[in-house]
């Protein structure tokens, strides 16, 4: 559980970037650890006595060329490998090949490896992965293949992944089915990818349930319509999406943050928030907004709103709070509305009657 909730705020921080960021998979390691004696704790009658190290011992005389090892442990980064190396202990649980030039996924390159909890293929050059090559992978959680030249997502992907990242390959179409029976993902990572509305087929979440979706970067002109209804996160920033219907947000009732930041959204129609009404964080900075979007007073959670760098000209009394007294809402603890050509004297006191303190408010003058 304790490693669930670190995967979560790993996403949630988790902002896009143009360059490789190597993985440290020892800290993965001590989280594993933690979260294999809570399960210890809640069973008393473990009897997989595979994951002690009594198997330790192997991997110092039977570690892969080029490789160092350690219990249960085998990193072979940065060594110019352009194949998945022979013979890894069948007892490992996490493997680092990042930063090598490794260009297909084989059927049997991780053959036996049934114990193995996390693989980190990032910043390879991996264009194909066999169908089979994930057979029987089904204690894998963890799967970085981020900075990579896939075009499509891999077929048969392991049944328990709570961590998905294909950051900054070349997919540019989603086929139907392709996160089928992934029912314990927590972090499905797309940004960066030369992604189009109709380059995700019709179907292409069914059976996903996940949390957080990442799809920075691409080439997106509006919200897809069709991911999973479970998400409480989603981070379209960077793209080309130009309005907000009522129909792109009515699926995604759990949603509590929403990034659409550095796009091109003029307009926002009347009702499309309220299709959110748990969202606690809206993005919506960079954009070329004339006025505040409509329904932000009626979202009782939203605690942060982002509406820097637009066009906004004015700010009306009733924008952001309540407009009955009684009515219960969270207060503000950021609104940020700085860089639009609005006149920050021209804004009535009681406009920000619901924000908690003068540091939650950030205005400043218009600079072109």
């Amino acid at each position: 559980m304790r490693l669930v909730v670190l995967l979560c705020l790993l996403a949630l921080g988790s902002g896009s970037s143009k360059h490789y960021q190597r993985v440290n998979i020892m800290d993965f390691m001590r989280n594993y650890d933690v979260m294999m004696a809570d399960s210890r704790d809640d069973n008393d009658n473990d009897d997989d006595d595979d994951d002690d190290d009594s198997h330790d011992h192997d991997y110092y005389g039977n570690c892969p060329m080029d490789c160092h090892c350690s219990p249960r442990v085998v990193q072979c980064s940065d060594q110019g490998l352009i194949n998945v190396p022979a013979k890894i202990p069948d007892s490992t649980v996490m493997i680092d090949l990042q930063n090598n030039d490794i260009t297909e996924i084989k059927e049997d390159d991780f053959k036996g490896l049934d114990k193995l909890y996390g693989l980190f293929l990032i910043n390879n050059k991996i264009s194909k992965i066999h169908p089979r090559a994930f057979k029987n992978m089904n204690h894998l959680r963890l799967l970085y293949l981020s900075y990579n030249v896939l075009t499509v997502i891999p077929a048969n992907l392991p049944p328990n992944v709570i961590e998905l990242r294909f950051h900054e390959n070349r997919i540019n179409r989603i086929q139907r089915d392709a996160f089928k029976g992934l029912k314990k993902l927590h972090v499905l990572e797309l940004g960066a990818n030369p992604l189009t509305n109709s380059g995700i087929e019709l179907g292409a979440f069914n059976g996903l349930s996940t949390l957080y979706v990442g799809m920075s970067e691409s080439r997106l002109t509006a919200i897809p319509k069709d991911l999973p209804t479970s998400i409480t996160e989603l981070n379209l920033e960077y793209n080309k999406i130009f309005k907000v219907e009522v129909e792109d947000l009515i699926r995604y009732k759990n949603l509590q943050r929403l990034s659409l930041a550095f796009n091109q959204i003029k307009f926002v129609e009347n009702g499309s928030l309220a299709k959110v009404p748990n969202i606690r964080e809206i993005h919506l900075d960079n954009n070329i907004l004339k006025k505040v979007p409509p329904g932000l007073n009626s979202l009782r959670y939203l605690q942060v709103i982002f509406l820097h760098a637009n066009k906004i000209t004015s700010v009306g009394i009733n924008d952001f709070c309540p407009i009955r007294f009684g009515v219960k809402k969270n207060l503000y603890s950021g609104i940020s509305l700085f860089a639009n050509p609005v006149k920050y004297w021209d804004i009535h006191p009681a406009t920000f009657r619901c924000v908690g303190g003068r540091r939650g408010i950030q205005l400043g003058n218009f600079r072109k």
